[in-house]
């Protein structure tokens, strides 16, 4: 491996970032020292490895392979092994009959012939990586590159299955363009049907894709598919990174899941988690070979205290090749197309956000606490899909706000296209929970809303699945709480709980969709307002699925009011894709009025209003906008498909007038119940109701 250089490395791009960002200039070394580190990374592959595009195909050659000839290659990384051999089925599981070669630096190869022409190692047949570890022990262990692993019903351990079917699926539909507004459908295949059990890929290609498409979400992010062992922890404690979860279906199933989406213009994200590790042994990473480092660090610094799982060595060449050939072969074989990066927070730091909380003062992301070797990683792994595959979109989940973190590897950023927008669904929350109704700050809302770094693209989400989880709250639960169960017929009277409720799960998503970033997110089930809360199988709750399901057929039950909510929902979306708001500049907000709780804001060549007061409707009420023309409504919150009162007269036409207001050239009147002082009265009136958010669109531009 050649020797790295010294001298820091200038990114070719970094006056561009601090020209943008002057705050940034006095840790012009610190860019300095981390591009560094990413080019050295960078040059050794090209010279040891071959290049990039070489070393991240690791995932054809590592693990166990089929070769054209019908015979089989295995290669491992165990460093502290002493020995390394393959059992299985196909050889009556002869601990010792096939041993491996040892390689260089910790590696191991085996190449069985075939017979016959054929695979000695049948498909489906099981098999395990037999180590013999430094104290003579040993041990049966996964290939950490196992494409396929099943748990028996009697069994508590996953076993590894030889996946090498005579015929693979083949995927028929192209991947879709790369899109500019991202309507994203966060979605657990596993619980995406009424029924109390684990759901499968075909009932998610059949039954929940049909579904997402007709919401108008464009994008698909998929939780919990790397294989976990523990199903209740959403996906978070990975065990075989490589293999598709079985206990949705197989492999060639969620290939097919991938390509039906992709026939309907849908994108697929994969949930990656390459910030931690499952502490499992027997079917996981932890102690492959014997060591407790490996694919780790040792000791402490190699496991995280709050979450129990081990933390990956991102300065080791073998981990590299290992995370990076995991992000390409999910994108080369499954059809991926791109990764929300979970737990990015906890790689940053070495502190990994623990008992830390973030002010936004520039020293608290730059110095020894950051972990320069994990950033390099994400900066390695955005550069490698943007070199190979730069149709693929990544997002990072970042709460301390990293500067640049969005910004490309060659300005000195982390090369993500998008950051999660996770203060919004917190200050919702901290609303909702804490504040009366006429206690809403409009100034405060606006200001979470629209803070963000700029030129970085941020996901706007009101709730995702962390609210949605056992121990918290949806926004729905928080608005209506026990409600929920026994006046939602539309049958009942409407009670103020439930009218209240209904209104503002409305107002909340409309804007933070329509004013909090350059995209959006929703978990499914919460754009309908789902009545109970997400509880896996455990021991806690007598290995219950009860709460383990998503009810989607509450929306189509005509006497029950999730109907409302959902069509609005659909309808919302439905309207940013003819418009396309998030893809346009920022927000123009014309007004957060804190005594009337009205926010006004432009976006997309649209005007949007909102009325947050419990009870107060307007009359006469002026909206500064920079365009004159005619205005028509194309969205109303209060219309009686989505629960509304119908206060509004959806035939009305709005003329503005050459009135300046709130530094906008032109204005219109909407409605007050007396006019305000000094306000000329206008013929033309718009009636802006409590609890209410209008769409109005500006008649007199061409489409």
């Amino acid at each position: 491996m050649a020797a790295a250089s010294t001298e820091p490395l200038q990114p070719p791009r970094l006056q561009q970032l601090l020209e943008r960002d002057p705050y940034l200039a006095p840790f012009r070394t610190d860019f300095q020292r981390r591009y560094s580190l990413f080019y050295n990374h960078l040059k050794n592959i090209e010279e040891s490895e071959g290049g990039l595009d070489k070393f991240t195909k690791s995932y054809k050659t590592f693990g166990v392979n089929q070769l054209a000839d019908g015979g089989i290659y295995c290669k491992e990384w165990a460093p502290g092994a002493e020995a390394v051999f393959l059992a299985g089925d196909f050889n009556g599981w002869n601990p010792f009959s096939h041993p491996y070669k040892k390689l260089e630096y910790g590696k191991w190869e085996l190449f069985i012939p075939p017979e016959d022409g054929c695979s000695p190692v049948p498909h489906g047949s099981k098999l395990k990586v037999v180590i013999r570890a430094q104290n003579g022990a040993l041990l049966y262990r996964i290939s950490p590159w196992a494409r396929y692993v099943v748990r028996d019903e009697d069994k508590v351990n996953y076993d590894w299955v030889h996946w090498n079917p005579p015929q693979s699926y083949i995927h028929k539909n192209p991947s879709p363009k790369r899109l500019k507004s991202l309507r994203i459908y966060e979605s657990h295949v596993g619980i995406a049907s009424p029924e109390g059990k684990v759901a499968s890929y075909k009932n998610f290609t059949y039954n929940v894709l049909p579904r997402i498409k007709d919401l108008g979400y464009n994008c698909v992010q998929l939780m919990a598919i790397m294989e976990h062992a523990y199903y209740a922890s959403f996906g978070y404690q990975v065990t075989s990174f490589f293999a598709a979860s079985s206990r949705y279906g197989t492999p060639d199933d969620l290939k097919e899941m991938i390509d039906v989406a992709h026939s309907m213009g849908i994108t697929v994200l994969l949930d990656v988690v390459h910030s931690h590790a499952s502490k499992n042994s027997e079917d996981g990473l932890n102690q492959f070979d014997g060591t407790d480092s490996c694919f780790f660090h040792s000791g402490y610094r190699g496991n995280h205290q709050l979450w129990d799982s081990r933390l990956f060595d991102y300065a080791n060449w073998e981990v590299l090749r290992f995370l990076l050939s995991n992000l390409r072969m999910w994108i080369e074989d499954y059809r991926f197309d791109g990764f929300r990066f979970d737990g990015v927070t906890s790689m940053l730091y070495h502190h990994h956000g623990i008992g830390t909380g973030f002010s936004g003062d520039y020293n608290e992301y730059f110095g020894l606490h950051v972990d320069e070797d994990a950033l390099c990683y994400l900066m390695l792994a955005n550069h490698m899909i943007n070199s190979l595959h730069p149709e693929c979109i990544t997002i990072a989940e970042d709460v301390s706000g990293m500067p640049a973190l969005c910004r490309p590897v060659a300005e000195g950023g982390g090369g993500f296209d998008y950051r999660l927008a996770m203060a919004i669904p917190d200050k919702w929350i901290q609303i909702i929970k804490e504040l009366k109704d006429e206690d809403w700050n409009m100034g405060n809302i606006v200001h979470t809303l629209t803070n963000r770094r700029y030129e970085e693209k941020y996901i706007a989400y009101a709730e995702s699945h962390d609210q949605a989880l056992v121990g918290d709250k949806t926004l729905a639960f928080r608005l209506m709480d026990a409600e929920m169960y026994t006046n939602m017929s539309v049958l009942m009277p409407l009670t103020p709980v439930i009218d209240r409720g209904i209104q503002l799960h409305k107002m909340i998503r409309l804007i933070t969709h329509a004013l909090g970033g350059e995209s959006y997110l929703n978990f499914m089930g919460n754009e309908f307002g789902h009545p109970e809360w997400l509880d896996f199988p455990r021991i806690g709750n007598n290995e219950s699925y009860h709460y383990a399901r998503r009810q989607f057929n509450l929306t189509e039950d005509d006497l029950l009011r999730y109907k409302f909510l959902n069509a609005f929902d659909r309808d919302m979306n439905k309207l940013e894709e003819r418009f396309g708001w998030l893809a346009s500049p920022q927000a123009y907000v014309s007004e957060k009025h804190e005594s009337n709780k009205v926010i006004a804001f432009e976006r997309a060549g649209l005007i949007f209003i909102f009325n947050f007061h419990p009870y107060q409707s307007y009359v006469d009420y002026r909206v500064g906008i920079e365009t004159p023309g005619k205005y028509k409504i194309l969205l109303d919150s209060d219309a009686g498909e989505y629960g509304g009162h119908q206060r509004l007269d959806h035939n009305t036409e709005y003329f503005s007038e050459e009135y300046p207001h709130n530094y906008r050239p032109n204005s219109i009147m909407t409605t007050f119940s007396q006019p305000p002082r000094g306000c000329p009265m206008h013929q033309i009136k718009v009636y802006i109701p409590s609890r209410v958010a209008l769409v109005l669109q500006n008649t007199d531009i061409p489409k």
